[in-house]
């Protein structure tokens, strides 16, 4: 049975002090339990040195044969990386599997203005191909981007959503293969979910970074 989850029903422990330690979430986040894919944002700081962000909340758009955008939620526009892409005019999206998450997740650590951020956390940098941005080897899938344009997130927010468009694609050939480690599944895409929560008792189901299994084939037929 269904029904309606009002915000003002915000249980006791998903307090402001919480939701901000979380990364400045709603607690809506924790209801829906959205998953959004989790890739690495990769740039040069001003001194030269490697900037990369664990970044998630985004969506990918395609608008016509020459534009595939993403659009970057919740950046911090005080954070290394909305400053390099705003410099540099570009950047990369590094998509990791799970097997070296747990170096991407040490970026967090190490995310020093004078810091390798991708060496330091045991990852190799790499020259993209088309932009002036260093790309993650070990990611199976690198889009080189440009950036487009920036609003603030809402009315009086302090974060920003940020669209780039996406001019070069480098894969690994057996990830292109869904025969062989493929796109999707635990070899694939990793998605970020927010700790599904129970609205009413506020219990928390911790929950690691999702995959993508393909469900049962379903006939397009529309009418």
């Amino acid at each position: 049975m269904k029904r309606d989850i009002a915000l003002s029903e915000r249980p006791g422990n998903f307090n402001d002090r919480y939701l901000q330690a979380c990364g400045n979430l709603s607690w809506y986040d924790f209801v829906a339990g959205m998953p959004s894919l989790v890739f690495l944002v990769t740039g040069w700081k001003a001194n030269g040195r490697e900037n990369a962000c664990l970044h998630s909340w985004s969506s990918f758009v395609g608008s016509g044969p020459n534009n595939y955008i993403c659009i970057l939620g919740k950046v911090k526009p005080n954070g290394h990386m909305y400053r390099s892409l705003k410099e540099t005019g570009v950047c990369v999206l590094n998509f990791p599997t799970n097997d070296i998450y747990a170096r991407c997740i040490r970026i967090i650590g190490n995310n020093q203005y004078d810091t390798d951020e991708i060496t330091a956390a045991g990852l190799t940098a790499e020259p993209a191909s088309v932009v002036n941005a260093p790309r993650i080897a070990e990611c199976f899938l690198n889009m080189e981007c440009e950036y487009l344009w920036e609003h603030e997130v809402c009315l009086d927010s302090n974060e920003l959503c940020v669209a780039v468009r996406v001019v070069n694609i480098t894969m690994d050939s057996e990830h292109a293969d869904q025969a062989k480690l493929g796109r999707y599944g635990k070899t694939g895409y990793l998605f970020q979910i927010d700790q599904p929560s129970n609205p009413e008792t506020g219990e928390i189901t911790h929950f690691g970074p999702g995959i993508l299994e393909q469900g049962d084939p379903v006939p397009w037929i529309t009418k």
